[in-house]
């Protein structure tokens, strides 16, 4: 046993939660203090709250963002514009986009970017089942709110060229987000204001 541990209960919990990101082992020490001081039923109230979320939380059939159901509860509202697709990279965008109350469509989440260097192609990527919607749906207009990053660029053309003969307006975020920023980082006013704005993209 490692000395610093005088329990191996201790350092198994300490162990496990160091693997969340950026939690570091002092971190991770601190948190598992901390829930041992916490009454019983605060801590099987975490305890069941993670394991339901990992056993009964699913996929979107339809646009892949997290749901409790087979189709998501943005997907199945009345209340969201049928024919307009926001296409992001993973769910952390779809949460902060909603945090703007800029945007009242639909979302298809890739679930990454295409990216060579990290052995990420297409097939990969929720792209295909992208295509498919846009045949089956009545979609007017597709914007994509990716990473302005190389990969959020690739994946962009990538998609424009699939897209090419397909009569449906495309159109990306305005710059108001930087060079080599990512979605989920940027502030609410500025994603906001970069939906509203959005640029028709032409692949260039």
């Amino acid at each position: 046993m490692d000395s610093q541990f005088s329990s191996y209960l201790l350092e198994d919990a300490v162990n496990e939660l160091a693997k969340l990101p950026g939690i570091g082992k002092r971190t991770a020490m601190r948190m598992a203090l901390h829930l041992l001081k916490q009454d019983q039923n605060h801590v099987d109230r975490l305890g069941e709250s993670l394991m339901r979320m990992r056993k009964e939380m699913m996929f979107c059939k339809r646009c892949h963002n997290i749901s409790e159901k087979p189709i998501c509860s943005i997907c199945s509202s009345p209340k969201r514009e049928e024919g307009f697709i926001c296409v992001v990279e993973d769910i952390r965008d779809v949460l902060a986009i909603e945090n703007t109350g800029q945007f009242k469509g639909l979302y298809h989440v890739l679930g990454g970017l295409i990216s060579p260097m990290d052995g990420v192609s297409p097939s990969d990527l929720q792209i295909a089942s992208l295509i498919e919607r846009i045949e089956k749906e009545k979609i007017n207009e597709i914007v994509l709110a990716l990473s302005a990053t190389v990969e959020g660029d690739t994946t962009n053309f990538y998609i424009f060229k699939q897209l090419k003969n397909q009569e449906v307006k495309l159109s990306t975020l305005a710059r108001g987000v930087a060079i080599g920023d990512e979605i989920e980082f940027a502030d609410e006013v500025t994603l906001g204001r970069s939906i509203v704005q959005r640029l028709p993209y032409t692949g260039v």
